[in-house]
């Protein structure tokens, strides 16, 4: 179901300080500056008082590497207990870590990234088999098969090489609970960011990381999740973050979720149906292809989509132009007055096939069970088929490598009750992330944010975070915001290439920010640069 609710404002956030202390089990702020116990005091074993899941469980890993590099790393899987003042169990939040050996001093200074998907609903089983762990789940091609194989394969273009990984799970995906088994008072915008922020600051403290440069990865709904979380943990906790990457997220949800009458919808999608057509004739999307499609839609497409479908010399424009641009029958458009639905288009583009195309990435079509009825219902290429070998890939993982095993709960890779229960706030506004994404670039000039799409995302398209970007003021420099889009769709990363490039993206952005942390650079005096970060 739609959001139509608003985030919190700055004073309700401020009332949630005290409920993030307590769900955390924080000391006052001030208390954050310590690292660890006094010397020669014994670090407490944390309480296992009604704890469901396991004791951590800490491997030690050496991956082989394509062109004959290894990578040595340890990895824990296990819980997070986030516990209120009087040390009462609130949830576990499970997590998998992965750290690269080295002295204590050495893992101290060395980057710590905590990784969330989206949904709401969803696990970070996609960013850690998908993207950037250590392995992956082999899903590329034009098809994905349910049935699968679950071998794992080292993954070249993991983020280890750079970075410490921590991943979470929300409470309801994963592993990962409410204590009373009651979960739904952590499904809401804020309540969910409160407690990821203590999640957050729980590990950092159990691991003696405060002093680390630290960084968060968010996915799609996990994107939207990253700067509520950045400022959560700015304002109420008293931990800064050197960076921010937000994968094909949603900014602002107005800009998506709109009804057919209103046009911002279609223009944000229009240049992905033509990145997706461009795709069909075996070219690769990049943005100086896109840039046509780009300015037709902001410019000449918008002003006939609010002449309304009853001009017919603007309907008449909107179908020779969008049907050169999507690679539609001009007749499929001109019925839809040039308003293409995404449902309409992933079943247009392959009719004649009796296909159907994933909304997450046209690249990627499936069988359509009914090609003959004039409406049909039909699953995901993507989403669903990922379902399957994701969830297995990761329960084998648990158990077989990490050694933690847990076989009296369910592992919840995509938790539909947590989607359908989510409470968007309250308010006429839909929920939007683009006021904390002000606050925490304005409040630390040395923060930076990567934002990263992929050209053929129906779901999330690029082009509504760019308009969004281009709507932000500048900083200092205007690298501290920058937008890269790559071949591929919402998981971009199933790409090699594409995978391979947001590697060397985050890379880039980890070492700037690291360099401006180190040495006070705060991006105040840069040129003016420009913000995309176009992808050859």
């Amino acid at each position: 179901m739609p959001p139509t609710k608003p985030c919190p404002s700055r004073v309700a956030r401020a009332c949630l300080a005290g409920l993030l202390a307590l769900t955390v089990g924080l000391a006052p702020v001030p208390g954050l500056a310590q690292s660890g116990p006094p010397q020669g005091q014994a670090r407490k074993a944390p309480e296992r008082e009604g704890r469901r899941l396991p004791p951590d469980s800490t491997t030690d890993h050496s991956l082989t590497l394509p062109g004959g590099g290894s990578l040595a790393f340890k990895a824990t899987a296990g819980s997070l207990a986030l516990v209120d003042e009087d040390g009462k169990l609130q949830a576990e939040i499970a997590f998998i870590a992965y750290q690269r050996p080295g002295k204590p001093e050495e893992v101290a200074s060395r980057p710590v990234t905590f990784a969330v998907n989206g949904g709401p609903g969803a696990s970070s089983a996609f960013l850690n088999i998908g993207a950037i762990g250590p392995w992956r789940l082999p899903t590329d091609g034009p098809t994905i098969s349910p049935s699968q194989s679950l071998a794992l394969q080292p993954n070249p273009s993991t983020w280890l090489d750079f970075t410490d990984l921590v991943f979470l799970d929300p409470v309801g995906t994963g592993y990962s609970r409410a204590a009373d088994g009651d979960g739904k008072k952590y499904w809401s915008v804020d309540a969910d960011a409160s407690i990821l922020a203590a999640a957050i600051a729980r590990y950092l403290r159990q691991n003696d990381r405060l002093g680390s440069p630290k960084f968060f990865v968010g996915e799609s709904y996990g994107g939207f999740r990253g700067p509520l979380i950045a400022r959560k943990l700015q304002d109420d906790v008293g931990i800064g973050l050197s960076g921010l990457v937000l994968l094909s997220p949603v900014l602002d949800f107005a800009w998506l979720q709109t009804p057919r009458t209103t046009p911002w919808g279609f223009v944000t999608r229009l240049p992905s149906f033509a990145a997706a057509a461009l795709e069909r004739t075996g070219a690769t999307p990049t943005r100086a292809l896109m840039r046509d499609a780009e300015a037709y839609a902001s410019g000449a497409y918008l002003a006939d989509l609010l002449k309304g479908p009853s001009d017919p010399e603007a309907v008449a424009r909107l179908t020779d132009r969008v049907a050169a641009l999507t690679g539609l029958d001009p007749e499929t458009v001109r019925r839809q007055a040039g308003r293409l639905s995404a449902g309409s288009y992933q079943r247009e583009i392959g009719r004649a096939a009796g296909r159907v195309a994933s909304a997450y990435d046209t690249g990627v079509t499936g069988w359509d069970p009914d090609p003959t009825s004039a409406h049909s219902g039909f699953e995901d290429p993507v989403l669903t088929a990922l379902q399957a070998p994701l969830t297995g890939a990761m329960v084998r993982l648990y158990a077989e490598r990490l050694g933690w095993r847990i076989d009296t709960m369910r592992y919840e890779l995509l938790n539909n009750a947590v989607n359908r229960g989510w409470s968007w706030g309250s308010g006429r506004s839909a929920p939007e992330a683009m006021g904390a994404l002000k606050d925490v670039l304005a409040l630390d000039g040395t923060l930076r944010v990567l934002v990263v799409h992929g050209f053929t995302d129906l779901v999330t398209p690029y082009f509504a975070s760019k308009m969004l970007i281009d709507q932000m003021p500048v900083y200092g420099a205007a690298d501290r915001l920058t937008l890269s889009v790559y071949p591929g769709g919402h998981m971009f990363y199933t790409r090699p290439d594409s995978r391979k490039a947001f590697h060397d993206d985050a890379a880039d952005l980890f070492a700037r920010a690291v360099k401006a942390r180190s040495d006070g650079s705060a991006a105040g005096e840069g040129p003016a640069l420009e913000r995309d970060r176009p992808t050859p």
